[in-house]
């Protein structure tokens, strides 16, 4: 089993109607990511979890994606593969950028 298997518990993703629910790009971006090192064998499932977990209990009132971020960031340190703090200031200037910044949509049709 995995985290975005998960239906209960602590560790479960927001769902509506049996499906998952990503209020911002960037939570949808952080699950991929997540999806992406476990499958490519560089985190695990259980410990993936196991931070989220942990993440969750120490900050209940933390939106749910950010203890998601949070604990890949804790795994990919720890495992020296990122500095510390590297994932979040990304994602800052990721959300800093302007929406449509990196799309051409070349001239509005009338």
């Amino acid at each position: 089993m995995n985290v975005a298997a998960e239906t209960s518990g602590p560790a479960a993703p927001p769902r509506a109607n049996g499906e998952l629910v990503f209020a911002e790009p960037w939570e949808g971006r952080a699950f991929g990511m997540a999806v992406a090192l476990a499958e490519s064998g560089r985190i695990t499932w259980d410990a993936f979890r196991d931070r989220l977990v942990a993440r969750i209990a120490a900050d209940p009132a933390a939106p749910y994606y950010v203890c998601w971020l949070d604990a890949c960031e804790d795994l990919l340190v720890g495992a020296g593969r990122i500095g510390g703090g590297e994932v979040r200031g990304r994602a800052e200037r990721l959300a800093g950028r302007p929406a449509g910044h990196d799309h051409d949509h070349g001239a509005p049709v009338l």
